[in-house]
């Protein structure tokens, strides 16, 4: 075609045509797709600000959540789920016609039994029973939904841990609480919107418990310290105030801006916000760990003064403050309960570190009306098995992992409290009735957000992707 010459029509063949409009088309394409794959630019950037609250997909009960995540696998047969059967077995292997399908990690199907030591009674107007080693929790029998019939199909920490938080053994997926920001955004302006909060020795799933996966970083979990800086270099260095601070963050929020326009990429946008968000952080984020306007009767019901419970308790109170402060997910993570030697001695450790601040907490959030829009999780990646790992049936005994059977609890924010869902079998073996696998659990958690996880989706990859993968129901027994 010649420069600044018209063609006529009888001149245009379609391909020709085709040829000289393939930028054209092919711009427009790319467009659609990025569009699809949420990276189209908005023409307000004010709009692309992932953490802007939205609405759920119909009214949802709770507003927050807290997950109590117990690293490791608690043992529910000595904390909640009572086998007076086990005595009967105890130092004996099982016929091996009843360990045939079973996966198990260290043990032998022909290990001896191990009956829990640990003493179980009733609790509350609902008569549900529990371990002596959690009397602080069990006092809330009546605000608690245990589930007794927990299963899934990974036998190894890393999975476990990854298929509990994001719905899948495969790395790199979005977790739970990032999925919850996704869908609902944040309420808070000074705080993220997920929150990181450990204790103990730490989680050996690490950061890929609270990773933000495919989506929009600005959705992953950020870890807070309870003690000194909640953040590591957070303040400003030496030299720099506030309003020095804020020139440098508008200078570069105008780069930004100018790149954002040009690619439309939903990165450059949430980057923008996290600069934005660690400006503002700067002044909250501080008076967090400030606990003198809480009175010394709450300090004392969490555990905040004792040695043994302030990691915890600091923690538990810290989640409390933060959904009053509209953070909408925070993650408890304590590690670890993986007892496979010394299981009487290291679980009621645990438990004499975390049973008086978790209890508190539900308390807590009851007396300040926020437990009806609050869903509290607690519990593991799985549970324990009913054998023993080592062949001396003495103080140094402990539990293999056990996917088959757990228990977990939840309460608040659309659950139905008072009540026990789900029953093993004598030996703890199996799941006798109701079973609830981590789908089935992921998919009430997001119903008690006001979502239906087969629509809370993310283009990724030419595929929506959500937290349940291709399973996973509402589990209507535990809702209020």
């Amino acid at each position: 075609m010649t420069s600044g010459v018209l063609p006529r029509a009888s001149d245009l063949s379609r391909r020709g045509f085709l040829r000289d409009c393939t930028g054209g088309l092919g711009l427009m394409a790319l467009a659609h797709l990025l569009a699809g794959e949420g990276q189209g630019a908005s023409a307000d950037l004010s709009a692309a600000n992932p953490l802007s609250p939205k609405p759920s997909h119909f009214p949802g009960k709770a507003k927050n959540v807290i997950f109590l995540f117990q690293e490791g696998g608690p043992s529910q047969l000595d904390l909640y789920d009572p086998k007076p059967q086990l005595q009967r077995w105890h130092g004996k292997p099982l016929p091996p016609s009843m360990t045939k399908d079973l996966n198990f990690v260290f043990i032998k199907p022909s290990a001896s039994v191990v009956a829990s030591p640990r003493q179980f009674k009733p609790f509350g107007k609902s008569g549900t029973e529990f371990s002596d080693f959690i009397p602080h929790i069990a006092s809330c029998a009546d605000d608690l939904c245990v589930v007794r019939s927990m299963f899934t199909e990974a036998f190894n920490h890393h999975p476990g841990q990854s298929l509990l938080m994001t719905g899948s053994t495969q790395f790199g997926r979005p977790t739970l609480g990032a999925w919850a920001t996704y869908g609902l955004g944040s309420e808070s302006q000074d705080l993220p919107a997920f929150v990181v909060l450990s204790s103990g020795r730490g989680t050996s799933g690490g950061s890929n418990n609270w990773s933000s996966g495919f989506l929009p970083s600005t959705h992953a979990g950020v870890v807070f310290r309870n003690t000194g800086e909640p953040i590591p270099y957070l303040p400003n260095p030496v030299g720099f105030n506030s309003e020095t601070q804020r020139a440098r963050i508008d200078a570069i929020r105008k780069l930004n801006e100018e790149r954002y326009r040009e690619t439309g990429d939903a990165e450059i946008a949430s980057r923008i916000h996290s600069y934005e968000l660690a400006f503002r952080m700067q002044m909250a984020a501080p008076g967090l760990l400030d606990f003198s306007s809480e009175p010394a009767s709450i300090l004392e019901m969490y555990g905040v003064n004792q040695e043994l419970t302030r990691p915890y308790a600091v923690n538990c109170l810290l989640a409390r403050r933060m959904v009053e402060r509209g953070v909408r997910f925070v993650m408890l993570a304590h590690a670890s309960w993986d007892d496979h030697q010394e299981l009487d001695r290291k679980l009621k450790k645990n438990c004499d570190m975390t049973d008086q601040p978790a209890a508190a907490l539900i308390k807590d959030l009851k007396q300040r009306g926020l437990l009806d829009s609050t869903l509290v999780i607690w519990g593991g990646e799985f549970g324990r098995t009913p054998m023993g790992q080592f062949e001396r049936l003495d103080e140094a005994v402990g539990r293999d992992h056990h996917p088959n059977c757990f228990s977990m609890w939840l309460a608040g924010g659309g659950i139905k409290g008072g009540q026990v869902v789900g029953k093993t079998d004598d030996l703890g073996l199996n799941v006798a009735e109701d079973k609830v696998h981590i789908h089935d659990l992921q998919a009430t958690i997001l119903h008690c957000l006001g979502f239906d996880h087969t629509r809370l989706t993310y283009r990724h990859l030419g595929r929506d992707f959500r937290l349940t993968d291709v399973a996973g129901e509402v589990v209507k027994k535990l809702l209020s």
